[in-house]
């Protein structure tokens, strides 16, 4: 990330929004600023956080809303969607054309090829419900998809990403670039960044724990770039809570298992290989993007940003023990993949190494994905965003086109005078980054509940009304539609503030 950081953050500033990267620096100037600012995040964030506690902790209400389309005439699918008050932040901050292009790619996926599926299949694919159906099969052809557009993304990205290396390549010829650079534009020298990369490689060649081999280290070096420069574009264009890193995964476990079968390592130790080569490669990319937010957050306020990349190893480093340790208790007091930890994502990417090792992978829905982004790309769609929502379950991508009609209706009203505009939609944001605040706050708090031990259960079943005080999914859409009522609310009184001033 560091050669990558003038490529993405600052010579695509404005194409690339780093919708959680703004809203984090939002916060901060708020918070400096104080005032009016301050109260519009503080006032998201505590209604995020109380929606939050009834209807994930309480269980008052569900969190989501689901309808059933599963008839004779249209049948094999469902209409989801993940009514939570991040996700519609994230719309909002996003925008209505990156959320529309999100859900674009679930219609695609839940209305089109679901109920084809459906209907084409034997008893058999027609007995699957709609989310056995689209885990069975269109996780496959999402997973082509999104590999397919990080190809597609990658590629046009080289110019700008060879223009950045061959900047920070030249600052290994000066040795006082250092002391001549703008602080604001100050990164680790490219010489040490070098020297860590060489050190990590050879520990992960030669330390046992991670049994790559030569040839491993190798695909990880050429996979990290890759899925480091795509992970930083997409959290870039669709933040990093829609982040596809487990897309990403499945992509280089498919090609690295390919490879590792085809040059002899088979059997277990050729699928434990890839099983590592894929969680590496997952790792990368999920530090890829979330460092870039902060990268950008650094941007907007000012911060230096050499001392934000020692932050950020320094973070990592702190990271990796704490939950090495933590996975280790986990697997040793109850396991991954049983009840209490099913692990559902781990399972399958199982199943691909598994597929691919003995060739009975369904390559015909990968390529079906592969074709399906490249013809989205033909016709000017953004294939990363469609790719994602062709992924993600629809229940992620209507949720953020929620937010993304909040942020069309705020558009369409204040597009006479930029500057009103701008205003207007700055409003929003800070509102929004509340809610995502919020959401995650109480999560945090919520977790915490559930490792309290209380008589023969937790403080999380304790506080749970989930069996005395049930509401339907009628009271979901009423609040959702309350919570996008009083996004809009907040910036148009915002804006008649700003109008009666003038």
């Amino acid at each position: 990330m560091i050669p990558l950081r003038r490529a993405l953050i600052v010579k695509e500033d404005g194409t690339l929004p780093y919708p959680e990267g703004k809203a984090c620096a939002e916060v901060l100037i708020s918070g400096e600023e104080g005032g009016a600012k301050a109260s519009t995040v503080f006032k998201a964030l505590g209604l995020s956080a109380v929606y939050k506690f009834f209807s994930s902790g309480l269980k008052v209400f569900p969190e989501g809303i689901s309808f059933d389309i599963n008839t004779k005439v249209f049948g094999g699918t469902a209409f989801w969607m993940d009514a939570l008050p991040a996700l519609m932040g994230v719309g909002y901050i996003v925008g209505p054309k990156i959320s529309a292009f999100m859900l674009s790619g679930g219609i695609l996926a839940w209305f089109i090829l679901m109920p084809l599926l459906n209907m084409v299949g034997g008893p058999e694919i027609q007995a699957l419900s709609p989310s056995e159906l689209w885990g069975s099969y269109i996780r496959y052809i999402g997973a082509g998809a999104v590999a397919a557009g990080g190809i597609m993304s990658l590629i046009k990205s080289l110019p700008m990403i060879i223009s950045s290396f061959r900047d920070s390549m030249k600052s290994l010829k000066n040795r006082d670039a250092s002391k001549a650079t703008n602080r604001l534009d100050e990164d680790i020298s490219s010489k040490l960044s070098i020297i860590l990369i060489i050190i990590s490689v050879v520990l992960i060649f030669l330390l046992p724990s991670v049994p790559v081999g030569i040839a491993g280290a190798i695909m990880i070096v050429i996979f990290g770039f890759f899925f480091a420069t795509v992970s930083s574009r997409m959290v870039g264009i669709i933040g990093s809570s829609n982040n596809p890193v487990s897309g990403m995964a499945i992509a280089t476990l498919l090609i690295s298992t390919l490879i590792l079968r085809a040059t002899g390592h088979v059997g277990h130790a050729g699928m434990l290989s890839a099983i590592s080569i894929g969680t590496i490669i997952c790792i990368i990319a999920a530090i890829a993007g979330d460092a870039s937010q902060d990268l950008k957050t650094g941007y907007i306020v000012g911060a230096t940003p050499k001392l934000q990349q020692l932050g950020e190893l320094i973070g990592v480093a702190v990271s990796a023990l704490v939950i090495g340790g933590v996975l280790w208790l986990l697997n040793t007091t109850w396991g991954f993949g049983g009840a209490e930890l099913p692990a559902p994502q781990a399972t399958l990417m199982k199943l691909i190494v598994e597929g691919v090792m003995d060739g009975n992978l369904p390559w015909n829905l990968v390529i079906i994905g592969i074709f399906i982004a490249i013809m989205a790309e033909l016709i000017g769609v953004s294939v990363l965003p469609f790719a994602i929502g062709l992924y993600l379950p629809l229940a992620t991508s209507s949720g953020i086109m929620a937010g993304g009609i909040v942020r069309f209706i705020v558009d369409k009203i204040k597009n006479r005078d930029p500057k009103e505009k701008e205003a207007a939609t700055t409003s929003g944001t800070l509102y929004s980054a509340g809610l995502i605040a919020g959401e995650g706050l109480m999560g945090i708090v919520l977790a915490i509940f559930a490792l309290i031990p209380i008589g023969t259960g937790t403080l999380a079943d304790k506080i749970n009304l989930s069996e005395t005080t049930p509401l339907t999914q009628n009271t979901t859409i009423v609040l959702y539609i309350l919570l996008a009522l009083i996004l809009l609310r907040v910036v148009y009184k915002n804006f008649t503030k700003k109008v009666n001033k003038k």
